[in-house]
């Protein structure tokens, strides 16, 4: 396996061989050969996948970040293509995965309601017009974009995904990206050097790394401001308050594509993008290779296990020749194995069946209590003022905070998800290495669509003669009542004393009409609130229940075949051990060195790939 990534500004490819990833090839045609064999198809389908992520890797890196950041000019100036569009407005409408091809063209991949995705292709001087709602989907939701180009850094397993801003008027993109980012190698999070970070984007930077182990962050824009690098270092002091440790790199897609236009090396330097390569060759390549490489020794050595098992009980058998005590004690311990993991299935079920109901149970429960925070929250605030005045900015935070809310739920979630994996497993503990499934079941696209948005509220502003009837409807009865009292001193029914009278009660019932206005704008923000909160808790709950059913079935099939396979060897291992007895002596002999060269073969790979580095 070649992995390297360009690292000049002449675009050419720095290849990094795999010593290891050979070595592990090897080793997985010698088990795969083996248990083709002996007929163990299950072995050989499931060594023909380790294989193929050895001699085909992929390295999926997502960029994303709030709006106008300039991150499909930064996938554009990292392929020197123009693959993505850019503009002033919010281009990026829909996921757009960019990947290599001999030719270049584009598909669109469109939800069909109880089949599988359509694909539908599209001229690629179409793309830049592209929108959720564009013709060529048919009323179709559209999920993604994919775009095929040739590409020496594409070409190396790498795979870009250019997603949406989020940011914005309700983030409403945040929960679809937080999705994309369970399934990703490595993010980029881009902020331009025109302001510092912003709350809600180390709230996001804190779930992204909760989902991600290689993240980075990217201050874009460079070359348009000219005190990034003030920027650059409060956003770093940002980080470390959050208890972040992570890259900050200055970086700038406007030089970069300058860069490789001019084949200018200095130009290329001040573009920032040398950092961003060394952290893509040092943490992205290093922990994808890594993480492949343990992957595929834990194929290996649990492949070799199921055969060692059976083709061992087989070669027991053939070694004793009075076909007495010692094969029939192996068959005896296999039978007594095979039925405590019958034990172990239904302790695993059980096991996994009460986790994902605890867990659905904690999830519902995180889930209300932080949108019950945010709403305590929201009506303090309407408490403290006037509503009405504030209501746009107050509903813009109000979404940006629910959607952060349901962001920290779903990492939580994943994170709970993946530690239940890991104690079902501990179940098979006994059988030999287990590897767990990849739970990237996250397709969070849409998921508040179906909530209405906040609702309006009145202004509460009310015109200048609007307020000369409140205060005339308040000062008649002083002016009466004061006049009336003053005729009877000989003085007119209109008179200073009933006129200022009148004023003053007048003034009095215009605060008290203002006042009963913004009590009853506050009663009807809450109710708003309220109801906008309430409609997003039914909608992500459904969402996330949704979910569990899916990580439950995941869960259930993965560790079904973990059973069946450990089943199957033990089976192989009672029928080898039969049909060995039954041997004649000259047969028993031939096939006897056979397995024994069998054995070496799978103890060999077992030795090689166990503490092994990568």
């Amino acid at each position: 396996m070649w992995v390297g990534f360009m690292d000049n500004a002449s675009g050419t490819a720095t290849p990094i061989g795999g010593a290891r990833s050979a070595t592990l090839t090897g080793l997985v045609d010698d088990v795969a050969a083996v248990a083709a064999g002996v007929g163990r198809t299950d072995l050989v389908a499931r060594l023909d996948g380790a294989r193929s992520r050895l001699v085909d890797p992929r390295m999926r890196i997502v960029v994303v970040g709030p709006l106008k950041q300039g991150k499909s000019q930064l996938v554009n100036s990292l392929l020197n293509l123009t693959v993505c569009s850019v503009g002033d407005d919010e281009t990026t409408a829909v996921v757009t995965v960019v990947q290599n091809a001999d030719t270049a063209s584009a598909e669109l991949v469109l939800a069909e309601p109880g089949l599988d995705p359509v694909r539908v292709p599209v001229p690629l001087t179409e793309l830049a017009a592209l929108t959720p709602t564009t013709p060529a989907a048919g009323g179709r939701e559209m999920l993604r974009v994919e775009i095929g180009v040739p590409s020496a850094l594409l070409a190396e397993g790498v795979v870009l995904v250019d997603t949406p801003g989020v940011g914005g008027h309700g983030n409403p993109h945040a929960a679809a990206t937080l999705g994309l980012v369970t399934s990703a190698d490595a993010v980029l999070v881009l902020s331009d050097a025109s302001q510092e970070f912003t709350e809600p984007e180390i709230a996001f930077l804190h779930q992204v790394t909760g989902l991600c182990p290689a993240v980075a962050c990217l201050i874009s824009k460079t070359d348009l401001y000219p005190h990034w690098r003030e920027i650059v270092a409060a956003d770093r002091e940002h980080l470390a308050r959050a208890g972040l440790p992570l890259p900050l790199i200055p970086v700038s897609s406007a030089l970069r594509t300058h860069a490789l236009r001019l084949d200018d090396p200095e130009l290329g330097a001040e573009s920032g993008f040398a950092g961003l390569y060394d952290f893509l060759r040092e943490q992205v390549r290093t922990r994808t290779v890594e993480t492949i490489h343990q992957a595929v020794s834990l194929d290996i050595r649990s492949a070799a296990e199921h055969l060692s098992l059976s083709l061992g009980s087989e070669l027991a058998a053939l070694r004793d020749p009075a076909k007495g005590a010692a094969a029939v004690a192996e068959l005896q311990k296999a039978k007594a194995v095979a039925e405590d993991l019958q034990k172990k299935s239904s302790k695993w079920q059980q096991t996994l069946a009460d986790g994902i109901a605890d867990l659905a149970a904690d999830i519902d429960h995180d889930l209300r209590d932080r949108l019950r925070r945010v709403t305590r929250e929201a009506e303090e605030v309407v408490d403290e003022g006037d509503p009405g005045k504030d209501w746009p900015q107050l509903g813009e935070w109000l979404e940006e905070q629910v959607a952060m809310a349901i962001g920290d739920n779903f990492v939580w979630a994943h994170d709970r998800s993946v530690w239940l994996a890991e104690v079902v497993a501990g179940n098979f503990s006994d059988s030999g290495a287990v590897a767990l499934p990849h739970l990237d079941v996250a397709d969070l696209d849409g998921l508040l669509d179906p909530v209405a948005s906040l609702a309006d509220l009145e202004s509460g502003r009310i015109g200048i003669t609007q307020k000369v009837l409140v205060g005339m409807r308040g000062s008649y009865g002083g002016v009466l009542m004061f006049g009336l009292i003053t005729t009877m001193m000989g003085m007119a029914l209109v008179n200073p004393i009933s006129v200022g009278a009148g004023l003053l009660l007048g003034t009095k019932a215009y605060r008290e009409d203002r006042e009963s206005r913004i009590l009853k704008r506050r009663s009807e923000a809450k109710v708003a609130i309220r109801r906008f909160v309430d409609d997003v808790s039914f909608q992500a709950g459904k969402e996330s229940k949704d979910r569990l059913r899916m990580i439950q079935r995941l869960l259930r099939d993965h560790f079904t075949a973990v059973a069946e396979q450990t089943l199957r060897s033990l089976a192989e291992s009672l029928r080898a051990a039969q049909d060995a007895a039954q041997l004649a002596a000259s047969e028993r002999t031939r096939r006897a060195a056979e397995i024994e060269e069998l054995m070496r073969v799978l103890a060999s790979a077992r030795a090689a790939v166990t503490g092994a580095p990568s």
